[in-house]
């Protein structure tokens, strides 16, 4: 109960965070990747301001033997980068870039009964269950 209260309260962090820098607006994240046309470059402050937080939440939190509420961290072993990885990269940046959402504020949208959150929810799992009926994954 303890953790799923917390995974609670992160998400809703999460969220708002998501809605205070214009995540959730599409316009807004599609106007930062138009770079020859409408530029918008304040979404670079949130990943400027994200990426300190991040690293230095990494930081200390892997100087614990295991996180609080599980038993292992689950972290991945991958040493290098290979055509899995690049191709998934690649299709991950274009689905953010015609639809305007990456996963979690398109999850985050789905608050606001945003009807472009509810399709790009609905794409992503159409991609996952594609995914895993080529590559045979349960």
């Amino acid at each position: 109960m303890k953790q799923t209260l917390l995974a609670l309260i992160c998400g809703v962090l999460f969220g708002v965070g998501l809605a205070l820098s214009q995540m959730l607006n599409p316009n807004e994240v599609l106007d930062f990747l138009d770079i020859s046309g409408r530029w918008d470059a304040s979404l670079i402050f949130v990943m400027l301001g994200a990426l300190p937080v991040a690293m230095l939440a990494f930081k200390g939190v892997l100087k614990r033997p295991t996180p609080l509420f599980a038993g292992q961290f689950q972290l991945s072993t991958k040493q290098w980068v290979d055509k899995p990885l690049l191709l998934g990269s690649a299709i991950f940046g274009v689905g953010w870039g015609l639809g305007g959402y990456c996963p979690g504020p398109a999850v985050a949208g789905l608050g606001l009964l945003s009807q472009e959150s509810v399709i790009m929810v609905l794409a992503i799992y159409a991609g996952i269950a594609v995914y895993n009926r080529w590559f045979g994954q349960p």
